[in-house]
């Protein structure tokens, strides 16, 4: 199990925060029961896989925090990784981020 508490502390942001962030009611990380469940990880999971596609070019895990959470994407009509994850899209960023490592245009 992923443990939001970790994840925070390695992103310098408080668990309420990470909620935000994962698009996820407070709740969802500071109860035990209610963090293991699948949504919840998922979104914790999507998080890190993207975090770590966009830290080699980024340079640090928290570039490439901030460029999730920031930089807008023009296939997406602008909108953040951050964003297309929150509606459930974190396959189509993981896409776009495997077309870009492959040399593809944004």
């Amino acid at each position: 199990m992923i443990e939001s508490s970790v994840i925070a502390r390695q992103l310098y942001v408080n668990k309420t925060q990470l909620a935000d962030v994962l698009g996820l009611g407070v709740e969802s990380l500071h109860r035990r029961k209610r963090e293991s469940a699948a949504r919840v990880q998922s979104r914790m999971r999507d998080l890190i896989e993207i975090i770590n596609r966009a830290r080699p070019w980024a340079g640090s895990v928290n570039q490439a925090f901030a460029w999730y959470r920031s930089q807008p994407l023009p296939s997406f009509g602008g909108q953040t990784a951050e964003a297309l994850v929150k509606q459930g899209n974190a396959a189509a960023v993981k896409a776009y981020l495997s077309r870009i490592s492959e040399g593809g245009y944004a």
